[in-house]
């Protein structure tokens, strides 16, 4: 922490000074290089974070530059009310993108945005009100506190005081309930789906930050030129954005800063050098960038800030802190239902993948304090169900309902608002984040604060009794030592525990369990099984898929067998377990006696 607030203070002190040390040509190249790196920060929350991939972003530049510049121009506005105009353009724009592109998954994403950021600087072009090829001029720069801003120097302070506050802000909103909420969209949706995170409004967020941040670039880029035109918002721009978030590392706040700048430096370097060096002139840097993208993306797939960052971490002297638990309150917990009171009832339930019938007419109750636990040989349909229980997956008929409420049309984020949470057959962690955080996802549904809240540090309060609750679950299943940890750092036994203690911290009435013991140990099993003793004693609802007999049939109050997708027994778990189709199931059936007179 120390180390990071020092380099922070180091690079604003870096920032204060080094123009004062550069000549005219100097200050104006590191101008151009803050007005990069506000856009390559949207550019981090929106691929780094969010996973999605934008090859227009330059686009969204271009309407922020186009539209402050027409209205000062032309409408005699002053560029402040040019500014609230274009983010209000912008934010309309990306609404509409968004919900047209995000939709979409795979290639389909990046090239869609190939489509809409070639449509719109072809509109910049073409459009004689906003100068069409010839662009537009005369715009009046911008005035702030009085002081009319007319050199790069003064400029330079204006741009990367907006980086800085950018980069502030983002972090204090990654560094939240929202901001684990978008992390998540990155190789985890299915899982944040079921623990009450919104994945579509969180994309939807990411995008038109990034699309706002952009324009906040441009308005800046048409007020310091004074005069703009469609050549610096084309789609080969937009490309080299994403290259340098590539290059900084684009999952990191500090990547996008030294990404920027490399590449404006490394680029104005090759323009100025290989033409003398090759004897003739050309556009050869571009020849160079690729080269080097494609170093960069063997040897740093992370980007160079990664590397740094590792380094960093190699010659670091300072001691380990032991963790330590937080001292905010708790969050305040929901009624649990009344100890034998049926929490969850399945009836009828069928599910179907075309002719294949992987559950056929499921029906049981699970009640308050119980542990039911469901067998069944692989390929039984026992992860299917609980899918559709959970409504990740929809039953294709039949009815679950969760209190005495219908759920079986609610989506997953719904049921887990109730009170139902669970765990997966294939563990879903998110790998780079903290233990700690991973489990503070869980309790996403009971916190309140939006991402502006966040932004601005008004959310301190909850986000420690959020951080608290995730403590206190650590606690419960053992898991303290490792809060700090990165999950992926875990073996694949902890790893399930840190899921269970993710889904504790949603408060649920109702637990599903999905393989909770495979992969632990002798004793990881054992304090496994006593911590569902204790649940169940609180009058904790548990529903259990389990592969080890011996663990399930010492834990389970009651036993549901099914095979090939039918339930085939239901009972005790001493009298499922001689059950002759569970045997048949299992074993494959009891050899017949063989008849008298006949050779054994």
């Amino acid at each position: 922490m120390k180390l990071r607030h020092g380099l922070t203070a180091g690079f604003v002190l870096l920032m204060a000074v080094l123009p004062w040390l550069l000549g005219s040509y100097g200050r104006t190249l590191l101008d151009y290089i803050g007005l990069a790196t506000i856009v390559v920060l949207g550019l981090v929350l929106l691929t780094g974070v969010g996973g999605l991939t934008s090859f227009g972003q330059a686009a969204f530049v271009g309407m922020g530059a186009y539209t402050s510049a027409y209205l000062c121009t032309a409408q005699g506005w002053s560029p402040w009310w040019g500014l609230v105009a274009a983010l209000v353009l912008v934010t309309l724009a990306a609404l509409l993108l968004g919900w047209l592109t995000l939709r979409m998954s795979g290639h389909f994403l990046p090239l869609s945005t190939l489509a809409w950021g070639l449509s719109i600087y072809l509109v910049f072009g073409n459009v004689q009100a906003i100068g069409g090829q010839t662009g537009m001029s005369g715009i009046e720069p911008i005035s702030l506190l009085g002081v009319r801003l007319s050199t790069a120097l003064q400029y330079h302070y204006l741009i990367w005081g907006v980086v800085l506050l950018i980069v502030w802000t983002v972090h204090n909103m990654l560094d939240s309930r929202e901001g684990r909420a978008m992390r998540a969209l990155k190789g985890g949706t299915l899982m944040a789906e079921a623990m009450g995170v919104n994945t579509t409004r969180f994309k939807t967020i990411l995008f038109v930050l990034a699309a706002q941040y952009a324009a906040v670039s441009g308005w800046l880029y048409a007020h310091m030129q004074g005069f703009v035109n469609p050549t610096p918002f084309s789609l080969g721009q937009g490309i080299e954005y994403l290259f340098m978030g590539v290059v900084g590392g684009i999952a990191d706040l500090w990547g996008a800063v030294l990404g920027s700048s490399l590449y404006s430096l490394l680029r104005q370097w090759l323009q100025d050098w290989l033409p003398h060096l090759l004897g003739r002139s050309g556009s050869f840097e571009g020849l160079a960038f690729g080269v080097l993208m494609i170093l960069i993306l063997q040897r740093a797939p992370e980007g160079l800030w990664a590397r740094l960052r590792a380094l960093g971490a190699r010659w670091s002297t300072a001691a380990s802190q032991p963790p330590r638990r937080p001292s905010a309150p708790v969050l305040a917990e929901r009624a649990r239902p009344a100890a034998g009171e049926v929490v969850l009832q399945v009836r009828g339930l069928t599910k179907r993948f075309g002719g294949l019938v992987a559950n056929n007419a499921i029906s049981f109750e699970v009640r308050a304090g119980e542990v039911l636990a469901l067998i069944g040989p692989n390929g039984a349909g026992k992860s299917t169900l609980f899918n559709c229980i959970s409504q990740v997956d929809r039953a294709s008929s039949g009815e679950v309902h969760f209190r005495d409420r219908a759920v079986h049309r609610m989506d997953s984020r719904a049921v887990a608002a109730l009170g139902l949470s669970r765990t997966f057959q294939h563990v879903r962690l998110l790998p780079r984040m903290s233990v700690l955080d991973n489990v503070a996802l869980g309790a996403h549904l009971r916190g309140h604060h939006s991402f502006v809240a966040s932004a601005w540090r008004l959310d301190r309060a909850q986000e420690a009794s959020i951080q608290a609750t995730a403590w206190q679950q650590l606690e419960r299943c053992g898991l303290v030592e490792h809060a700090h940890a990165s999950a992926g750092s875990l073996p694949l036994g902890l790893q399930r525990v840190v899921e269970i203690a993710r889904a504790l911290a949603t408060d649920p009435c109702l637990l599903l369990l999905d393989e909770p013991a495979a992969g632990l140990r002798y004793l990881e099993k054992r304090n496994l099984a006593q911590l569902l003793q204790q649940l169940r004693s609180q009058g904790m609802a548990i529903l259990l898929v389990e592969h080890d007999l011996d663990f399930v049939m010492g834990l389970a109050d009651r036993v549901v067998a099914m095979d090939f997708g039918e339930k085939i027994a239901e009972g005790l778990p001493r009298e499922v377990q001689k059950h002759p189709a569970v045997i048949e199931a299992y074993l494959g059936g009891l050899d017949e006696p063989a008849p008298q007179g006949e050779a054994a």
